[in-house]
């Protein structure tokens, strides 16, 4: 068990909390060293602890504690096609990665802190459209596989079921009458557990997020097949 103190303080929600109401430069120009005291660091450290419990996991996935080009999202926005024109976000988020991928595209494990939420999950995000194919293929064709994965008591219990997008109508060439209809009708394939920020800034945090990412593996793996990974 790893019960040693979380990266994470209080001050990382009360940074976040501050630049959600001063979301522009000046502000945090002037408080950039809150930042990566608070917020960078900290993911770091994260990152770094949880490289031995992930190798347990998976060998595609990859624990890169670099601020720039690893496994942490960056805080600036990319605002170039948003109306939103506020230059920073306001939660703190990590993406570890398979090892293929080079983008939030491919099936990849998420760890999310805000002010307003937070949480550990993971899946396919916007998968293109060849990606998409396949995995709705595998569900249609391998139904019984993918209602052990999603209806196991445990996975139920942490997740919920699967999340996401959905077309309002069926794909064409997939049947309406399928067991799995809603989830075929999918365009993401994400789930997420919630976290307090007692357990964010608490003791105990990377065992719980071993204890979720392991629970993700079916669904992980299954998703890893139908575009052709391994996991």
């Amino acid at each position: 068990m790893n019960t040693s103190p979380s990266p994470f303080s209080t001050e990382l929600y009360r940074f976040l909390k501050e630049l959600d109401a001063n979301n522009n430069r000046l502000w945090f120009n002037a408080n950039k060293d809150r930042y990566i005291n608070d917020v960078r660091d900290p993911m770091s450290r994260f990152i770094m602890a949880m490289q031995a419990p992930l190798k347990g996991i998976s060998a595609h996935v990859v624990a890169d504690p670099r601020p720039v080009g690893g496994s942490m999202f960056r805080i600036y926005r990319d605002t170039r096609f948003s109306k939103d024109k506020t230059p920073y976000k306001t939660h703190a988020a990590i993406h570890f990665r398979h090892k293929v991928g080079k983008d939030v595209h491919g099936p990849g494990l998420y760890f999310h802190m805000g002010p307003k939420d937070n949480g550990l999950g993971g899946g396919i995000w916007h998968p293109d459209s060849a990606a998409l194919r396949k995995i709705r293929d595998r569900i249609a064709g391998h139904s019984g596989e993918w209602g052990r994965i999603t209806q196991d008591q445990a996975f139920v219990e942490a997740f919920g079921g699967i999340g996401g997008e959905q077309l309002k109508r069926m794909p064409r060439d997939f049947d309406a009458e399928h067991p799995f209809a809603d989830d075929l009708r999918r365009k993401d394939f994400f789930v997420m557990s919630d976290l307090t920020r007692k357990q964010v800034t608490g003791r105990g945090l990377i065992d719980e997020a071993e204890r979720i990412y392991r629970i993700m593996t079916p669904l992980m793996t299954f998703l890893a097949k139908a575009v052709g990974l391994g996991w």
